[in-house]
């Protein structure tokens, strides 16, 4: 009897339909979820996807024979095939998750961000590859049962109208089949339900920006964050240099002097602006300065070429628009109003200066200065300490500062109704003295200040929990499947898609709530809903409340152990290997009163002895 349905043509049946099936769901996921316009990408795809699954090809080329020959039971060999594909989609995915996360510039977790590449690449082409298992049934019952009638003639020789018989028995599936099949069908549903994650990932990193592009909106029409330089001194003079010809050339050269001293003391207040489902932080900051300037000459520039009457007084600033008030300091002991533009730019960009006095006859003494403040802001303001000696003190009412920039506070104070910070410089600690001359400055280097923190970070929290959606979903699967064999009540692999369909809504409801009320509580709605539906769904399918008690209690250990996590900081980590490392313990206990392989215990001491 020859078989009509050769390995060959099973084989190339799988891979083209695999190869298809991507192909369509990339569509799809192009006209609904995507980009529509880039709908015509999935033929390239498709093709591409016949191409790169070559060595599957090879592989189930070489597969099918021996699977044919292993194998008696029509189900077992359906399983290995089944597990075949699972391992090369695995390889795949850990490929794929390798390129994305080596060219991923912008990932600030690697090792997560692999796992997640890994389990959307395998879910996705190993769903498609069930896909195809599933339209090339007939073709594959075709093929496993005409290779069991050869098998069953050839060793045994029994007559031709016994062989259905024969072969029924041959293939009826046993409890050691059937619990390693569902064993490997939650194992592939786990991974299927880690795609959706990925959109929620991708959701959350859109409301994330969409709050970015919300805050830069109102802070470009009121003020952006502000960087305060100065005073300073603009100080002009001649150089007289040969040219090629040995005549004398004069060059405009510049100095910049710095205070001797300088004291700043400001007040903060914020201010929420409410916009959209968004609140903007933004500041009004009164500062006062206090200091006074010495002007020292070096001895290379000499005084008689010094062009005093273009002495300028200088300010620094990031934003204009910030500017409340006019700005008037005063100078020993006159008044000068400033105005925008600056005389050179190698300090600062932008910023206001003003025409001042100033004459050899003011060289080694002290000029006093005082310049008051008043600017508008969003969420940071830093100073440069451009002074030989200075001290900056600001007072806020906003409790949650963040003190950033090249050095922290020598002094703070925090408290729910505000903060205090000091800073101090000498000239012992600054890389520069009082007089510049050809000075290369770098202002990020030495900038310092507060950044007034929003403590509405439930988007970065929101994407932390996310990034253990495969615990959740894993030990919850794990858990059903283990009752289900202690109980002897099966769960259809649709229940476990609802299941986990369930579990992925939840982290959809905690970044919805969260953007209206504080992540803490939130969260706590969106678990205790969760946990609500789950346990009420295995009450119903149990058909006792003791299973809904026990999926209840876990689904709260596990919610709570996620929570603490996402609190914690520097001891995550440390605290999370050994919560996993006791979920494993509890697992593995209950897993030993599951009779795995379906054998009586009377039947098992029969076979001992």
């Amino acid at each position: 009897m020859k078989n009509s349905i050769t390995s060959t043509i099973v084989a190339a049946r799988i891979w083209i339909l695999t190869s298809l099936v991507f192909g369509t769901a990339w569509l799809f996921y192009d006209l609904f979820i995507g980009s529509p316009d880039m709908f015509w990408t999935s033929i390239p795809a498709t093709i591409c996807a016949v191409i790169g699954s070559l060595p599957v090809l090879l592989v189930l080329l070489i597969s099918l024979p021996v699977i044919q020959r292993k194998y008696t039971s029509r189900q077992s060999k359906t399983i290995q095939l089944v597990f075949v594909c699972l391992m090369a989609t695995l390889l795949y995915g850990i490929s794929g998750a390798f390129m994305f996360t080596y060219w991923s510039s912008y990932n600030n977790n690697p090792w997560s961000d692999f796992i997640g590449y890994g389990a959307s690449f395998m879910g996705a082409l190993f769903s498609a590859a069930l896909v195809a298992i599933f339209f090339s049934r007939v073709q594959l019952s075709h093929y496993f049962f005409t290779s069991g009638i050869l098998l069953i003639n050839k060793n045994t020789n029994m007559e031709t109208t016994n062989i259905p018989e024969a072969v029924w028995e041959n293939n009826k599936p046993t409890r050691s089949n059937k619990v390693l099949y569902k064993g490997i069908t939650t194992g592939v549903l786990i991974l299927v339900m880690m795609i959706p994650t990925v959109f929620i990932t991708n959701l959350v990193q859109e409301r994330q920006q969409r709050q970015t592009e919300v805050v830069k909106e109102v802070s470009s029409r009121w003020a952006q964050a502000q960087t305060l330089t100065g005073p300073y001194i603009y100080l002009p003079y001649k150089v007289i240099t040969l040219d090629k010809d040995k005549k004398p050339t004069e060059e405009i050269q510049h100095m910049l002097v710095i205070p001797d001293n300088l004291n700043v003391t400001g007040r903060i207040d914020h201010e929420l602006r409410q916009r959209s489902i968004y609140k903007v932080l933004l500041y009004h900051a009164s500062l006062s300065n206090n200091g006074d300037f010495v002007l020292q000459i070096p001895k290379e520039i000499q005084t008689d070429l010094i062009q005093w009457p273009d002495a300028r007084i200088c300010f620094g600033l990031s934003d204009f628009k910030g500017m409340e008030e006019k700005l008037v300091v005063q100078f020993n002991g006159a008044q000068y109003e400033l105005s925008p533009g600056l005389p050179v730019n190698e300090i600062d960009d932008k910023g206001l200066s003003a025409s001042i006095p100033l004459s050899v006859l003011d060289l080694g003494k002290s000029i006093p200065f005082h310049l008051d403040v008043k600017i508008k802001g969003s969420e940071m303001l830093h100073f440069v300490p451009f002074a030989g000696n200075s001290r900056f003190i600001l007072v806020s009412s906003w409790p949650n500062p963040s003190f950033d920039g090249s050095n922290l506070p020598t002094e703070r104070t925090l408290s729910d109704s505000g903060f205090t910070a000091k800073w101090a410089f000498n000239k012992a600690n600054l890389p520069f003295g009082t007089v510049l001359n050809n000075f290369k400055f770098d202002q990020s280097a030495l900038a310092f200040g507060v950044t007034m923190v929003q403590p509405a970070d439930e988007y970065a929290k929101t994407n932390r929990s996310v990034k253990y959606a495969i615990l959740i979903i894993g030990l919850t699967f794990s858990i059903f499947f283990i009752v289900e064999l202690m109980q002897k009540r099966p769960i259809h692999p649709i229940q476990y898609i609802m299941i986990g369909v369930a579990l992925v809504i939840f982290y959809s409801l905690l970044l919805a709530i969260s953007e209206f009320i504080y992540f803490d509580n939130a969260y706590l709605i969106a678990s205790l809903a969760t946990i609500l539906l789950i346990s009420l769904y295995a009450r119903s399918h149990f058909r006792n409340w003791k299973s809904a008690g026990i999926f209840g209690a876990v689904l709260t250990l596990l919610y709570g152990f996620i929570f603490i996590l996402i609190r914690l900081e520097d001891t995550a980590l440390l605290v999370g290997s050994i919560g996993l490392f006791i979920i494993l313990a509890l697992t593995m206990y209950a897993s030993k009163k599951i009779n795995w392989y379906g054998i009586d215990s009377s039947t098992a001491v029969l076979q001992h002895q």
